[in-house]
């Protein structure tokens, strides 16, 4: 009798491991700090739902669905195996618990959820991810779907990780908070953190995403601040969840002690807006007898590209130094620049109407006056101090129904919140004259917010304001 016996091969674990690839970038300049195998491309797992989120804080601010909108889950996206948050086909639930359990908890029904709901279908918001991923500058990542299972062509890289990463920070900073949250409500239960070990664990952490599967190993972006530094630190292919964070750990430390204590602050360059993109098919009937239904292509009403206006002639040049007094301080000084702003502007514009038309403006006619500053300003520089709350208003809203605004920043301090809003009024006068300004604390700062605007007259002011390279972003109906 012959005997077989049977060889047992031993693997170690390191040969089944996932590549290893990592990034470490400034995050207040962009610059690289380290970078090891981070232009390969692997598979990002729930990485990938940094990009389905940041889809939907865009579909939000431009107006193509709003938090509170009411998604009806389908059978695809209840399908979905975990992590998942357990929706049933046919529920209904608002997205912004969607938004929460994608962010914190990683939940795959939510992500698919969230681009049906705002594309119709996964392959289509799959073709805005890659649009969107292209504008962004991730050359070497292609997105197949919605959450980061794995799926054959599903690839990006950690320097394109990373450049998301940042911009989910930058670009959208209103939610950026969602992301350090240990734990939140997603609607039908609370859900924990999938990086909470990360955020208790390292000073300064505050994001972004993990990710695993067993083709990606253990992922993940992440971002810490201290003092004036921010470092965004990215792996891929760890072995575990463990060993994954010591090494981002490392990497954030190498970053921290890299990167210098001031450097200049680039923000990156937001993409244009392309909405849905792609054309709708509106099908009608010919009510003409005889004649078939006519398939017509529809644009969709998004904007395709950038409407940013190029700067008047002129109008690039510095606005009066008396523009950056410190409010309270020198008022006397502030109001006479608005004056000779005041002034400056209806002699351009008396101008302007005679080189048209001679005869448009008589000698005799006197241009009609702007407001008087006073009432513009002094009731919120010369006020008493108002006391410490969650919302404190600086003038009287004339909003007359409009539920639009723009904000142009978070600060350290309300009194700097509102010295910014105050010098933003000044140099937009035309378009953000009768808003509102309204100075909104927060966990990490003071949001300066202009209220009671209509969306066109909010998406003028944030074109302009941009075109001066000034940061402002539109806040829609809540």
């Amino acid at each position: 009798m012959i005997l077989l016996t049977g060889l047992i091969w031993v693997v170690p674990l390191s040969v089944m491991a996932a590549p290893y690839a990592a990034m470490v970038i400034d995050a207040r300049s962009g610059e690289v700090l380290h970078s090891e195998n981070a232009d390969t491309r692997l598979h990002p797992a729930s990485l990938t739902k940094m990009m389905t989120l940041y889809i939907a804080f865009e579909a939000v601010q431009n107006g193509e669905i709003s938090m509170d909108t009411e998604v009806t889950i389908s059978r695809n996206a209840a399908a979905e195996p975990p992590s998942k948050l357990g929706l049933r086909a046919g529920q209904k639930i608002k997205l912004r618990y969607l938004v929460r359990a994608a962010a914190v908890k990683s939940a795959n029904d939510a992500a698919t959820a969230i681009g049906e709901a705002i594309m119709g279908s996964e392959a289509a918001f799959a073709r805005r991810m890659n649009r969107t991923a292209k504008a962004l500058g991730m050359t070497r990542t292609t997105f197949k779907n919605m959450h980061g299972l794995t799926e054959d062509g599903h690839l990006s890289t950690a320097r394109d990780m990373t450049i998301l990463g940042r911009h989910v920070l930058y670009d959208y900073p209103q939610y950026y908070n969602l992301f350090s949250r240990q734990s939140t409500d997603a609607g039908i239960k609370a859900v924990n953190n999938t990086n909470r070990r990360m955020l208790s664990s390292y000073r300064g952490a505050d994001g972004i995403k993990t990710g695993y599967t067993r083709a990606a190993g253990f992922n993940l972006v992440a971002s810490a601040e201290r003092g004036s530094e921010r470092i965004i630190a990215t792996v891929f292919g760890g072995n575990s969840t463990a060993s994954r964070n010591a090494q981002v750990a490392k990497l954030l430390d190498l970053g921290f002690e890299k990167a210098p204590s001031r450097v200049a602050f680039r923000a990156p360059s937001r993409p244009p807006y392309e909405g849905k993109g792609d054309l709708l098919i509106a099908k009608s009937s010919d009510p003409t007898p005889g004649t078939h239904a006519k398939s017509i292509r529809v644009a969709s009403a998004a904007v395709t590209q950038s409407l940013r206006p190029k700067a008047r002639g002129g109008a690039a040049e510095p606005l009066p130094d008396l523009l950056v007094a410190e409010v309270g301080k020198d008022i006397d000084a502030v109001l006479s620049a608005v004056q000779d702003v005041s002034s400056r502007n209806a002699v351009e514009t008396a101008v302007a109407a005679v080189a048209v038309d001679p005869g448009a403006v008589a000698p005799a006619q006197s241009v009609k006056p702007q407001r008087r500053p006073s009432e513009v300003i002094l009731a919120s520089v010369r006020a008493e101090p108002a006391p410490e709350s969650a919302e404190v208003v600086s003038r009287v809203s004339t909003s007359g129904g409009r539920h639009w605004g723009i904000n142009v920043g978070r600060y350290p301090s309300k009194y700097d919140a509102e010295k910014v809003l105050l010098k933003t009024a000044l140099a937009e006068m035309s378009t953000l004259d009768g808003t509102l300004r309204k100075v909104v604390a927060r966990n990490s700062g003071y949001d300066a917010n202009f209220m009671g605007m209509t969306r066109d007259s909010a998406d003028l002011a944030c074109r302009r304001l941009q075109a001066r390279q000034v940061t402002c972003f539109m806040i829609g109906p809540s």
